[in-house]
């Protein structure tokens, strides 16, 4: 006669379910599996001991239990996808077998991968996904006591196997088992729906009248518990190379974010749930858990899968991308919408503590902030902008996307109930629409009626000294990207000098001596906005160099400004970008303009005063030695040493300019610290510049060719052939001006330095455009 069950010892009940392995193919009947399930439940037990007088684990675990535990499971189910009814049972105490074997034990996780159970258990719970509908439901999938339990055990069992150890979590992550698990998780525990209903917990044929409250806890119970489960094996299988998501998985991701954006969020709870309880908390907490898993997941997908990207702005213009669920507008209602639930703040002995609703409370404002940077990547991927941006809708300029960040902008500026306080919202506005305007039309729709984006960019709450360090990367970061369409579209740099941008961003703080601890990127964009509004524009640069900025102390201007911080900055890009300001000061006032046939004679010659003072502002030893240096440690960017080179070269037509720019050429160059790391938050196509000059990780620009004096590098890029033709002609024209203001040991030192060179150019290159410049230069010695 058989020893009874529960007084087997470990090893006993092993070999029993080995003995019974090796009977099921001859006696594959009810009592057979009724003895596996009642020596895997004492097994199971057993091995819940992890401190008794023998190690009970790792001598099991070299034994053919892994083995025959992988033969009961595929038995029990027998082909079918998942167990019947009669094999519950049996399958939940082999599962609590597997998961008790190996918790804390990575030998016996590494037997029970041998044995093919893991795999043996993602099959099941694949079985059980195959069941749930494709699309997800607003109510959880009905399901047994029994199956429910089945499930969570599995999902226990695989986050048993996988804890601190590679070889499971890597098998794991190949058999993209994260999608399965978040489906079925979410089916079996929609977010929230607890408040809704408990009629669809249960199968059909449960009758009404066995539809208990004990029932009901003990089904949400249970589901709760599963989906905590999940959320951890996720998590434990989420790395920075193996993306867990792809764009199938959005639908089930952004159910937590209706859940907790109204109406649903606003939704009173069913009568049963109506009173805290333990059970209620847990379930708020699980439901908060969810929403923080999955925009974790939002965030971490839309950084690193394009196809994820790609899909939520597909969706937000055809909506049967995700089965007619609106993603990316479920995204952009919770950042805008999504609430702290009204339940966190019932006072009971039951309920959250204050302490803990605290933490909740912070924790979803991170869950806002990921969503958020879910939204900023999918508006900067360059394939997003004709989804994103609609010319289509002539009610919304731009479409309902740009409407609405506009929107999101205007109330908050504005002091709107929805909007007051949510800097939030402008930053991720900010950065959208920084990210899809592109070229002169965007720019153009979103300055003009009825968006007057300029309008609302220079409120002072957006760029006060005061303002967030993140509120203003955003902010000016759009300024820049409007700005630079100014140049060709004089009615857009009309609309952004009537607003006073220029003065805002000189007044906002970025580039004064207490904000060096600012985010590099925010003073490059300002200096990038500033250039391309000072480009072409004699009013723009006089206002720049002359005007006092309003609110400093000591008084400043723009002009005194920037030199500060070109001398201060250890960062190359903010030297040479700011440097480029400089080069469209003197462009702008050296070169001639079209006359404004709106101006009277005495309006004129007010202007031309204004002009010639600006022009002898700039003419000055720090602008002539920050051309200089520009043109010194720009060996890598020939654009940059021939900007240097041609506002040099104008400046130097002043009165005063030519002994400046000599001096400036030949004495040794600043020697330029090496940049601390620099340090940004958001990392978007908004921060990329128009520059030759790119910030690296070490915010450094690397030199070629290592030069004492700009000289230096001018008779380097003379000499050399592969400097386009244009700058080395551009480089003779400026020896010949130089030469007309210069004086002195500098002048004959030039000379001395070049002249090797011109004369080899005009061997070589004759009667072209480079040989007769060089040849001109010489002969201007000669006659001298």
């Amino acid at each position: 006669m058989d020893t009874p069950p529960m007084s087997l010892t470990c090893a006993q009940c092993a070999r029993k379910l080995g003995d019974l392995v090796a009977q099921l193919p001859v006696n594959d009947i009810e009592e057979t599996w009724k003895e596996v399930e009642l020596t895997a439940q004492q097994l199971a037990n057993g091995l819940r001991i992890r401190d008794g007088p023998d190690d009970n684990h790792t001598m099991l675990g070299k034994t053919l239990l892994p083995q025959n535990l992988t033969t009961l499971l595929s038995s029990a189910l027998n082909g079918t996808l998942i167990p019947g009814a009669s094999r519950t049972a049996p399958v939940f105490e082999i599962l609590r077998v597997g998961a008790n074997l190996c918790v804390e034990h990575d030998q016996n996780r590494g037997h029970l991968l041998e044995a093919g159970f893991p795999q043996a258990v993602v099959s099941l719970l694949e079985g059980y996904t195959d069941t749930i509908p494709e699309e997800p439901q607003m109510d959880p999938f009905p399901m047994s006591i029994a199956h429910l339990q089945v499930v969570k055990t599995a999902v226990g069992v695989l986050l048993n196997a996988t804890l601190t150890y590679e070889p499971v979590r890597n098998r794991l992550i190949s058999l993209e088992v994260a999608k399965t698990i978040f489906r079925l998780s979410t089916a079996l525990y929609p977010p929230a729906a607890w408040m809704r209903t408990t009629s669809s917990l249960h199968l059909p044929d449960i009758s009404p009248s066995d539809i208990t409250f004990d029932r009901i806890a003990e089904s949400w119970s249970i589901r709760a518990g599963l989906s905590s489960w999940a959320g951890r094996l996720i998590s434990e299988l989420q790395d920075d190379v193996h993306p867990l998501f792809s764009q199938e998985v959005l639908p089930h991701l952004v159910q937590s974010l209706i859940a907790f954006t109204p109406p649903l969020l606003a939704a009173p709870p069913l009568p049963h749930f109506a009173q805290p309880s333990q059970l209620r908390t847990t379930l708020l907490n699980t439901d908060f858990d969810l929403l923080s898993e999955s925009c974790s997941h939002l965030e971490s997908s839309a950084l690193d899968v394009a196809d994820v990207r790609l899909s939520l702005a597909r969706g937000f213009t055809f909506p049967t991308e995700h089965h007619n669920i609106p993603c990316f507008s479920a995204m952009l209602d919770f950042v805008e919408k999504g609430k702290y639930p009204p339940l966190w703040y019932v006072q009971s002995e039951n309920g959250l503590e204050g302490g803990d609703i605290s933490k909740k409370e912070k924790a979803f404002d991170d869950c806002k902030a990921a969503v958020i940077k879910a939204v900023v990547e999918v508006s900067g991927d360059d394939r997003n902008l004709d989804l994103l941006w609609d010319d289509s809708d002539d009610a919304h300029p731009g479409g309902e996307f740009v409407s609405r960040m506009v929107d999101w902008i205007r109330a908050f500026v504005s002091g709107e109930s929805s909007g007051n306080g949510r800097d939030d919202l402008v930053i991720c506005a900010t950065l959208s629409l920084g990210n899809i305007t592109r070229g002169e039309s965007h720019s153009t729709i979103l300055l003009s009626q009825p968006h007057d984006i300029a309008r609302l960019l220079s409120s002072d709450v957006l760029l006060a000294p005061s303002t967030d360090i993140k509120l203003k990367h955003g902010v000016i970061g759009l300024l820049k990207h409007l700005a630079q369409s100014s140049s060709q579209m004089p009615s857009n740099r009309a609309a952004l000098s009537a607003a006073g941008v220029i003065q805002l961003i000189l007044r906002s703080g970025v580039w004064d001596d207490r904000s060096d601890f600012m985010l590099e990127i925010v003073q490059v964009n300002a200096i990038g906005a500033i250039k391309h509004l000072c480009s072409n524009s004699v009013d723009n640069a006089c206002n720049f160099i002359l005007e006092p900025v309003d609110s400093q102390d000591p008084p400043s201007t723009g002009l005194s400004q920037l030199l500060a911080l070109v001398k201060r900055s250890d960062t190359v890009a903010i030297k040479s970008e700011g440097t480029r300001i400089i080069v469209n000061l003197v462009r702008s006032l050296w070169t001639n303009e079209r006359r404004d046939e709106l101006l009277n004679e005495e309006e004129l010659q007010a202007r031309q005063q204004k002009r010639v003072k600006a022009m002898d502002a700039l003419v000055t030893p720090a602008c002539a030695e920050a051309l200089a240096a520009l043109i010194g440690r720009s060996a890598k960017h020939l654009i940059l040493i021939n900007e240097g080179v041609v506002a040099s070269s104008l400046l130097s037509m002043h009165r005063d300019g030519g002994a400046l720019i000599l001096n400036a050429l030949t004495v040794p160059l600043p020697v330029e610290a090496a940049p601390a790391p620099a340090s940004t938050t958001a990392s978007t196509s908004s921060e990329a510049t128009d520059s030759p000059i790119v910030i690296s990780s070490t915010g450094a620009s690397n030199k070629t060719t290592s030069v004492r004096h700009a000289l230096d590098q001018l008779v380097v890029s003379l000499k050399s052939e592969s400097t386009p033709a244009e700058v080395r002609t551009n480089i003779c024209a400026f020896l010949g001006q130089i030469t007309k203001r210069g004086t002195g040991d500098g002048l004959q030192r030039l000379k001395d330095a070049t002249r090797p060179i011109l004369e080899e150019l005009v061997s070589v290159h004759g009667q072209s455009m480079l040989g007769s410049a060089a040849k001109k230069v010489l002969d201007m010695w000669i006659s001298e």
